[in-house]
């Protein structure tokens, strides 16, 4: 646990992510939900509380830094709530909704938002592109189809003038042109202590 501690510590002072020991704590605890849960279902590829936090929580905190501050976002194919339940944790004035397909996730993130007492964060259970989507200032959609699909299934939940946003490996994802979107853009980034090169898309919603 003290390593884990550690290096979320380090690796929040290396993103100059401002956190108060609270969140400090509810991200920490947030690993180690993730870290049990994954003992009995298949939650994520990393296995120990260090690979949690190093890889998951603190690549969504990489993510989360590169993002604007934004009233309200929406977390499409969010799995086992990232990045949206430490972009929750880390923006507390950014209402983050959850939608996840896949039901034994979505009863984790319920889980985990109330275990640890995320009030400005809502899990819901669906497909992405067949519940009733509501306008948010910005989502996001991580790994959840090939860009020109992913793209389309986000707008839906992007109010005009609102930030689309599609996470990349170290190659940036390739989108074509779409009318409904401003001219996108790519900002490329690491992960904190030693992590991999990553990129995002991000596009503004035409009004």
């Amino acid at each position: 646990m003290e390593e884990a501690r550690l290096l979320l510590d380090r690796g929040l002072e290396e993103l100059r992510l401002p956190a108060t020991a609270a969140q400090r704590e509810a991200l920490v605890g947030l690993a180690c939900l993730v870290d049990r849960w994954s003992a009995r279902m298949n939650l994520t590829g990393y296995r120990g509380l260090v690979e949690v936090v190093g890889g998951l929580v603190l690549g969504s905190a990489a993510l989360v830094a590169e993002l604007p501050e934004l009233e309200n976002l929406v977390d499409l194919g969010s799995g086992a709530g990232f990045p949206g339940l430490p972009a929750a944790i880390l923006r507390p004035r950014c209402r983050v909704t959850l939608v996840e397909a896949r039901l034994k996730r979505h009863h984790f993130q319920r889980a985990a938002i109330r275990s640890i007492g995320v009030g400005n964060a809502a899990a819901l259970h669906g497909r992405a592109d067949e519940l009733d989507a509501s306008p948010h200032a910005g989502a996001v959609a991580q790994a959840v189809a090939r860009p020109d699909v992913a793209l389309a299934l986000l707008l839906p939940w992007v109010a005009p003038g609102g930030l689309a946003v599609l996470p990349g490996g170290q190659d940036p994802p390739r989108v074509g042109r779409d009318e409904r979107v401003g001219e996108g853009h790519v900002v490329r980034y690491q992960v904190p202590c030693g992590g991999p090169v990553r990129t995002l898309w991000l596009a503004r919603v035409v009004a």
